[in-house]
């Protein structure tokens, strides 16, 4: 099971990488059109606006861990073992529904977009916002996964931060 979450895990980096060479590599460009050719073009604006938002919702959902994402610690450090992970039962509880109550009407809003396409490059849009699917599916998982492990994970007076298990 190890290995496939490290497999899991690298392929996620890689692909998150290959993004970020893909959208530098057109932000470079673009500069040398614009400024070296004396040629702007507008397709690398559509590219890289399309890159980041696949960037930021992949990266956020599948590379980065929880410890790295925004937290509330100093309240969190206050409470005792048990009240700690009660509380983070709660939050990945409240995530998760909030998350689960937005698939649907996120499947809705892609799928009414696959009529509409893109200024410049004519791509349909519900491929360029079909990464909040993937981000939101990907975050149900996540808080499954948190309520899971804390349910099952033993409480010591001597417990770490939950998001370092």
């Amino acid at each position: 099971m190890r290995r496939l979450e490290g497999l899991a895990r690298g392929a996620a980096d890689a692909l998150v990488g290959l993004l970020l060479a893909a959208l530098f590599g057109t932000f470079v460009l673009q500069i040398a059109f614009r400024y070296l050719l004396n040629w702007p073009v507008g397709w690398t604006v559509e590219v890289c606006l399309t890159l980041w938002l696949w960037l930021v919702l992949l990266g956020a959902a599948l590379c980065v861990p929880d410890r790295e994402h925004v937290r509330f610690d100093a309240l969190e450090q206050r409470l005792s073992p048990r009240a700690r992970r009660i509380a983070g039962i709660f939050v990945a509880g409240a995530l998760l529904a909030g998350f689960l109550a937005v698939l649907g009407p996120s499947w809705d809003y892609v799928t009414f977009y696959r009529i509409k396409r893109s200024a410049t490059l004519r791509i349909p849009l519900s491929w360029v916002f079909s990464v909040f699917l993937i981000f939101a599916l990907a975050l149900v998982l996540r808080q499954l996964w948190t309520i899971a492990r804390l349910l099952r994970t033993p409480v010591s007076d001597g417990a770490p931060p939950l998001a370092e298990r």
